[in-house]
């Protein structure tokens, strides 16, 4: 669902929806063509740049076609989700099945929801109860995921074992679903590394490996995209990154424009946000970060706040402050698959 400043914004949206553009939305189908491209070209190329070149080059490569999964998601290019679901199966970052990213991240879309433990899909916080619960090294490992740093070197490992943990849980349990879908990925994988494979010059482990690599950056964007906050609409960030950041992570920085539109193209993102910054702000609690520099700068080696919710205590127990005061820059109780 939509959420709009007034209703002089949502007539503007209505009609850069209605443009052709948007209506064809040839600068996504652009995007899929030249990614695909990129990515065989790398490939096919590889005997020519070498294995640790091609490598290093595609990490950025592996993670920018995860931020076209999540544009591809939410209804781009076409209005048929199977062919939007067709376009973007390729395992080509390998851990995670389209069809389980798109379902919980569309989980992850009630707004009112965001952040709590157990039932936003994409929170990085712990309920009280299972704080409480959890051991010395646990603790450790998820303040060390609320430092930059920390995230880049521990959060693929964590997301991973996360992912392991609940789809083991599932298919033992018997989901057809989860069967169908992980016998499905599963085969899409192995044809991936078979052609890895058979061009001779990448191994199958330099290849997972740059998938992990790419997997960590995709983290920096979701370090901090989220905080709690009373209101819903402040919980998600404005983060005016420069623009290598903003390409690869296609303009998801500007999220709390996102969350309200998620509709809205990739490429319509920024100009929304510019006609209305201060409105924007505003909405947001003044929910602002100045680039992922920044993040680096005060949060690379310092946690950004608590991996303990500052409300939620249990699945069933929500304690909401009736006010609440949370920094962009980081508090001790605020916020964050990619997520």
């Amino acid at each position: 669902m939509s959420n709009y400043l007034d209703a002089a914004h949502r007539a503007h949206i209505l009609e850069l929806q209605a443009s052709w553009t948007a209506r064809s939305d040839w600068p996504t189908w652009l995007l899929l063509l030249g990614t695909y491209a990129t990515w065989f070209g790398l490939i096919h190329y590889a005997p020519l740049l070498g294995q640790t070149l091609t490598l290093l080059l595609l990490i950025p490569v592996i993670t920018f076609w995860m931020s076209l999964q999540h544009e591809l998601l939410h209804g781009h290019p076409s209005p048929w989700r199977w062919l939007n679901k067709a376009l973007g199966y390729a395992p080509l970052a390998i851990w995670y099945p389209y069809t389980l990213y798109r379902d919980s991240h569309l989980l992850h879309h009630r707004d009112e929801e965001l952040t709590r433990p157990q039932i936003d899909p994409e929170s990085r916080y712990f309920d009280t109860q299972a704080w409480q619960r959890s051991g010395t090294l646990w603790r450790t490992l998820h303040w060390l995921n609320k430092t930059l740093y920390g995230r880049l070197l521990v959060g693929p490992a964590l997301a991973l074992g996360g992912l392991i943990i609940e789809e083991t849980s599932r298919l033992r349990r018997g989901v057809l679903q989860a069967w169908l879908m992980w016998l499905s990925h599963g085969a899409c994988v192995v044809a991936v590394l078979a052609f890895v494979k058979l061009h001779g010059e990448l191994t199958i482990l330099g290849y997972l490996l740059s998938s992990v690599l790419a997997l960590g950056l995709s983290m920096v964007r979701s370090y901090y995209e989220h905080r709690p906050a009373q209101a819903p609409e402040q919980r998600s960030v404005i983060n005016e990154a420069g623009w290598p950041w903003r390409w690869l992570f296609l303009n998801l920085n500007l999220h709390l424009v996102h969350h309200d539109l998620p509709g809205l193209p990739w490429y319509l993102l920024p100009q929304v946000y510019a006609e209305r910054r201060e409105d924007w702000l505003r909405r947001s609690g003044q929910f602002l970060v100045n680039g992922y520099g920044e993040l680096f700068q005060r949060h690379g080696l310092r946690p950004i706040d608590s991996p303990q919710h500052p409300w939620h205590t249990s699945a069933t127990t929500d304690v909401t402050p009736k006010r609440q005061s949370l920094s962009a820059r980081g508090s001790t109780l605020s916020t964050s698959p990619i997520a």
